[in-house]
């Protein structure tokens, strides 16, 4: 059970968030559940009611919390900001989430792989390689790639050498952490050969195959999810639930 520090009463009100958040994992406080009302939070965090309120509106905006007017304030979410820089968490309809994530990665992730075909440095070609190697022999080891799988498209997203990409980047990873949950990293011999055919199109210059090397990527993707998502409307409807198409991220 979480234990409870006084804190010094000028401390600001970003400091007292943390304090929530981390009373919040380690209660723990499960999504759904009721947080204690301002004045508890108040004499336990040893502040005024002022900064609670602050603290719980940032929570809000970061999608942790949510004030429900007459009833308190309810978790609904427990990612950190780190696992979930976008806030996106909040979304309950996963495959929705998933299939609009897509959207903007067809946007993007092609020109960007066309930019780094232009722009990556010998080095930073190497290390694409290496990432590229290293997801393969996760994948066929059985073992979870999906932080080496978002290393790799990371690593392509900076070798644009576009500084607004750069900032983009978490759309990018949280798109791939969405993914592999939903599926079940079950696209091997697909993400290994679209991965190499990137990975060989950046090293050669060329930005045209990078970029339809990325839109054959994306597309094996969004075809794995659309039968992902089928099944799991079919087993729903089996269930006598047809309204509910959510998931787990």
């Amino acid at each position: 059970m979480y234990q409870f520090e006084k804190v010094n009463k000028k401390l600001l009100g970003s400091q007292v968030e943390d304090e929530l958040m981390n009373f919040i994992l380690e209660e723990p406080l499960e999504v759904g559940q009721k947080i204690p009302n301002e004045f508890e939070l108040a004499e336990k965090f040893g502040v005024g009611r002022s900064t609670i309120r602050e603290a719980v509106k940032g929570l809000v905006s970061k999608g942790i919390l949510e004030v429900r007017r007459g009833s308190g304030t309810y978790v609904i979410s427990t990612s950190s900001l780190e696992e979930d820089p976008l806030g996106l968490s909040r979304f309950q309809d996963k495959y929705k989430l998933a299939l609009e994530l897509f959207e903007v990665r067809l946007m993007l992730e092609p020109e960007i792989a066309s930019l780094a075909a232009e722009y990556a440095t010998k080095e930073e070609g190497e290390q694409l390689k290496v990432l590229c190697d290293e997801v393969e022999r996760l994948y066929r080891e059985g073992k979870n790639h999906t932080k080496k799988d978002i290393e790799f498209h990371t690593c392509i997203a900076r070798c644009s050498k576009n500084r607004v990409v750069e900032t983009l980047i978490p759309v990018i990873n949280t798109a791939v952490l969405t993914f592999a949950k939903l599926t079940h990293r079950t696209l091997m011999q697909e993400t290994i050969e679209t991965h190499r055919e990137i990975t060989n199109a950046i090293l050669n210059r060329d930005s045209v195959g990078a970029k339809c090397a990325m839109v054959m990527h994306l597309t094996y993707n969004r075809q794995a999810l659309m039968k992902e998502l089928q099944e799991h409307q079919e087993k729903s409807k089996k269930k006598g639930n047809t309204s509910d198409v959510s998931g787990a991220i």
